[in-house]
């Protein structure tokens, strides 16, 4: 029997079944092609890319940690936090 991964943004239980998508923590188009990735909800990962600049991402939250204590994921980590893992919901496009 496998493990049942973490997010590691929500820090919420990723089950089988949930969509899910990889994040590359250096996007590709900054140089992250083939560089280190961390396995996301599917929400978790549009949230990131609605909120944040590909060159955001690259300098300043390259890491788990990094984007868990950016002020703009307080709001979005709090809410999430109150729902269960296989919740869906749109999120909106970049802002």
């Amino acid at each position: 029997m496998t493990e049942t991964p973490t997010c590691p943004l929500c820090l919420r239980p990723i089950p089988e079944g949930v969509p899910q998508s990889l994040h590359h923590l250096v996007p590709k188009l900054k140089g992250g092609k083939g560089g280190a990735t961390v396995l996301l909800h599917h929400i978790c990962h549009k949230e990131i890319h609605a909120r944040f600049s590909e060159s955001e991402l690259a300098r300043l939250y390259n890491t788990p940690e990094a984007l868990r204590s950016a002020d703009q994921m307080h709001g979005f980590l709090a809410w999430i936090a109150k729902r269960p893992p296989e919740f869906l919901s749109r999120v909106p496009k970049k802002r």
